[in-house]
């Protein structure tokens, strides 16, 4: 046997394991953990695409709801999990707010996973109430500004995607307006008066669209959004800064096999092409987003050092 040969056959013994692991994988079905309550934004935009990617991957994508400790007890188990592409999390901007809510994690989220695909982005809309006479955020503007830590803007709690938007529009307008946290009922509080504002995720924001006790001024995207093209973007009115969009995506434990990444990495990027599913999404005011496995890793550490830079400027503290 010429050496050419010989060494060409032993590359193709080294690879043929890989592609065959490939080829096979999945063949049960794929936990995906969520890590949020069921009827969340981010179980809402994960059932939707995973029922798609089930389709094309010819596996039940089982989704099985973990939630508990802002995420932490779900994302805890993932990073626990065999690393073998059968155990996946609904991944989320969550996980980099999650590291500066707590002086400790049971996981870290940057070693203890692999990002393997971005699902999408929604901004949030910022509503006022009513009653409080608001018409455009210039008003917002010149209320704070003439009466400082009067105002009141409202969250799911101290780190969510709510508070998050709020802190960065707060930053990005110079203006000092108070928040108040609510684990529950947030929104019914400004529809009733009590607060004045609120950014809701875009994606769970439907119960506020054409509400009267409630006015949307905003949306926190860098353009308009299809979905509401008479509303305004926080960029377009001046305050770039406050742009604030909340992701979801799919990431395993750390030491995964590339090759299973790859293969649940392109069979979903796949059913985001589909025109079916991408017009779901436009309804939830998501908009997908085709990354690289290496761009997801890197946009996910971006997304961090923002987060954490955010955290800093905006004075939030650990809560244990």
């Amino acid at each position: 046997m010429k050496r050419r040969q010989f060494i060409t056959l032993l590359g193709g013994a080294a690879v043929w394991p890989l592609a065959a692991r490939a080829q096979q994988y999945p063949n049960r079905p794929i936990r995906v953990i969520s890590p949020y309550p069921a009827g969340s934004a981010s179980d809402t935009v994960t059932r939707v695409v995973m029922e798609q990617v089930s389709q094309s991957i010819g596996q039940p994508m089982v989704i099985e709801m973990r939630p508990g400790a802002g995420g932490s007890v779900g994302f805890s188990f993932v990073a626990k999990s065999a690393p073998d592409g059968y155990t996946v999390a609904t991944s989320s901007s969550s996980m980099a707010t999650e590291s500066v809510l707590h002086r400790t994690l049971p996981y870290d989220p940057a070693k203890d996973f692999v990002h393997v695909v971005l699902l999408g982005t929604s901004p949030s809309i910022l509503v006022a109430s009513a009653k409080s006479g608001f018409k455009t955020v210039a008003d917002v503007v010149a209320a704070a500004t003439a009466k400082p830590n009067t105002l009141t803007f409202a969250s799911a709690g101290i780190g969510s995607s709510s508070h998050m938007a709020g802190e960065r529009f707060r930053l990005a307008a110079k203006i000092d307006v108070r928040h108040v946290p609510f684990k529950e009922g947030g929104l019914v509080q400004v529809m009733g008066g009590n607060i004045d504002l609120y950014f809701i995720p875009l994606a769970a924001a439907a119960s506020a669209v054409n509400n009267d006790k409630l006015v949307v001024l905003a949306v926190s995207a860098p353009k308009r959004m299809p979905l509401l093209p008479n509303v305004p973007s926080v960029a377009e009115l001046g305050y770039p800064d406050a742009v604030f969009r909340f992701w979801n995506g799919i990431s395993a434990p750390a030491n995964t096999p590339r090759d299973v990444v790859d293969r649940l990495h392109d069979v979903t990027n796949e059913a985001l092409r589909d025109s079916a599913l991408q017009e779901k999404l436009a309804k939830l005011g998501v908009e997908p987003a085709q990354m690289s496995v290496e761009e997801f890793g890197k946009f996910f550490r971006d997304d961090m050092a923002a987060t954490i830079d955010l955290a800093k400027r905006a004075d939030i503290k650990p809560v244990d």
